[in-house]
């Protein structure tokens, strides 16, 4: 029931034209009475009592009807394929805005072939209902309702004992109803499941040809295939148990008609025009009665489609916005802790951290991996509450302040770089989309990827490959850089975006980032110690911890984890790293 109900809340705008059309497929079902009628009418006048000036009127007649219904048909299946598809559009733009909502946690934990899932196939079984399978319905109750008032109007004993079947085939659609039910939700999640493997081998193909994967990945892929096909023949073997009865007992009706209606010929109690009336009539209660298995099959997959969309729109974002936030719109850029812990699936992954950061300076942030230098930075833009503590911008609690403005204050160049399939000028300008060309290409120098972008063949409209295909990983990162930097936002977070460069490169790109005309808030996550050497306080964290804190120079002094990664790295030599 919640699923008609939802449905109908995006039928409300269209209420008017979707009753309309369904009135005409009405009308449709009524008018599908009038030739059998005058089909009776061509056999006991015309044949039968010789008034042969009727026959080209009722065949005009019939013909008017047939063109009638045709213009009536096409209106009304126009119309309800406009509102499904408007309705199609409604719930992916709702299903977009939800995905685009929810918070971290959640993608961690769904698979991007289930998302895709529900964005394609489960909302085209929408669209399927709205458009074909509530029109068949009314249009098989309409039909068999004005077949049987038809019949009655003829002759009373034919039409009871060709409606003794009805009754069978109530029960075997009630019990194919509750069959095939569970069937289309083990449907629906196996094809999550396949479209998941699917998904993550194109996303991973360069990982598995690496590695000689292939044939391990075709298998994998193949055990989700069968399972996707079982489940399909599953349903199928419901089907063909119920459905074979179905089509039987609505066929027995013909035999209950000749014999029954022969009888009532010889005793002169049907003309045979009236039995062809009946004869007419016989496939507007068959049909209803062969729908019924095909009908419940679709609305089963539409019920176990939209549980799928109804459950993701019903998903609640753990980052949301408070009620009442304050209005702010730019960040002088200063940044508090204050012993702020964070918990993940029950486990904690940040314990009782506490700093603080001034406007304009740069902190930098190492330690091994999986050490929290990245959680740090989630932590900051949002992208996970913290469990316990506070962190504040300018003295205002982030909580307090509105989402899209927190981030669209934080610029970040991410260790994971994704990179849209589009051209090298539209990635770079993706933070700023009104920046101009010359923007673009200053920027690009800053981040030292103009020279880079200038030797591919159509130098800054060059399209790349999705996340980056057909650069370098050092390419990536600048063109991920030079994304941060077009954004000119207060706070500025650079995620180990260098590593994949060369000593000369970073040492360019730190001037730049040094002598930017806006003095900015700077995180830097680096396993290179000549990346946060000029940091104004550098935190050294193991286990989501912080076990160091201070300056190059103080944490060199203190011999401690530090020190030890500056010695591994560097040796003993030039222990300042003056040149470095």
């Amino acid at each position: 029931m919640k699923n008609l109900k939802w449905i109908f809340n995006y039928l409300k705008n269209y209420k008017f034209k979707y009753i309309f059309a369904l009135l005409l497929v009405l009308i449709t079902s009524g008018i599908n009475m009038i030739n059998p009628f005058l089909s009776g009418k061509i056999i006991d006048n015309v044949l039968g009592e010789n008034q042969k000036g009727l026959l080209i009127p009722l065949l005009v007649a019939m013909f008017s009807v047939v063109v009638f219904k045709g213009i009536v048909a096409y209106i009304y299946q126009m119309i309800l394929e406009k509102i499904s598809q408007d309705i199609l559009y409604n719930i992916r733009t709702d299903l977009y805005g939800k995905l685009m909502e929810l918070d971290i946690n959640f993608y961690s934990k769904v698979k991007t072939g289930d998302l895709m899932a529900r964005m394609t196939g489960d909302t085209d079984a929408i669209r399927h209902f709205i458009a074909w399978v509530v029109c068949n319905v009314i249009s098989s109750i309409a039909t068999f309702a004005f077949a049987i008032i038809s019949m009655m109007y003829v002759n009373v004993t034919l039409t009871i004992f060709m409606l003794l079947v009805t009754p069978l085939i109530g029960i075997l659609t009630y019990k194919m109803s509750n069959e095939i039910s569970p069937t289309f939700h083990n449907i629906r999640e196996a094809y999550s499941k396949l479209n998941s493997v699917v998904q993550e081998n194109i996303s991973g193909n360069r990982v598995v040809r690496a590695f000689g994967r292939e044939q391990f990945e075709i298998d994998k892929f193949n055990i989700e295939n069968k399972n996707y096909k079982k489940k399909n023949l599953d349903t199928i073997n419901v089907t063909k148990k119920y459905i074979p009865k179905l089509e039987f007992l609505s066929n027995s009706l013909s035999v209950v008609m000749i014999l029954v209606g022969g009888i009532l010929v010889v005793l002169n109690k049907l003309t045979l025009g009236e039995l062809m009336i009946f004869n007419s009539l016989l496939w507007a209660l068959n049909n209803p009665m062969r729908m019924c298995g095909y009908l419940i099959n679709d609305t089963q997959r539409f019920i176990a489609s939209s549980e799928k969309i109804i459950n993701l729109l019903n998903t609640e974002s753990n980052i949301k916005n408070n009620e009442d936030i304050i209005n702010v719109n730019k960040f002088e850029g200063n940044i508090k802790f204050k012993n702020v812990s964070l918990d993940i699936d029950g486990r904690r992954v940040i314990n009782n951290i506490s700093f603080e950061v001034k406007s304009g300076q740069t902190i930098g942030l190492v330690g091994h991996t999986g050490s929290g230098k990245s959680l740090i930075i989630n932590l900051l833009s949002r992208f996970y509450d913290a469990t316990a503590g506070e962190i504040y911008i300018d003295g205002i609690n982030i909580k307090d302040i509105d989402l899209e403005i927190l981030r669209g204050n934080i610029a970040t160049a991410m260790q994971d770089i994704f990179l849209f399939s589009d051209t090298v000028k539209d990635n770079i300008a993706f933070s700023n989309p009104r920046a101009s060309f010359s923007e673009i290409k200053r920027i690009s120098k800053k981040a030292q990827a103009h020279d880079f972008i200038k030797r591919l063949d159509d130098g800054y409209e060059t399209i790349i490959g999705e996340r980056g295909v057909g650069l370098s990983g050092g390419q990536r990162q600048r063109v991920s850089l030079a994304r941060a930097m077009m954004k000119n936002a207060s706070i500025f977070v650079l995620d180990d975006v260098t590593s994949a460069v060369d000593m000369e490169t970073e040492k360019k790109i730190q001037h730049e980032l040094k002598n930017m005309e806006e003095k900015k808030t700077t995180f830097i996550i680096a396993h290179r110690i000549s990346s946060i050497k000029q940091a104004d306080l550098i935190l050294v964290l193991d286990n989501g911890e912080i076990i160091e804190r201070g300056t190059h120079e103080e944490l060199i002094e203190k011999n401690g984890y530090y020190s030890n990664i500056f010695y591994t790295q560097y040796g003993n030599l030039n222990l300042k790293m003056e040149g470095v």
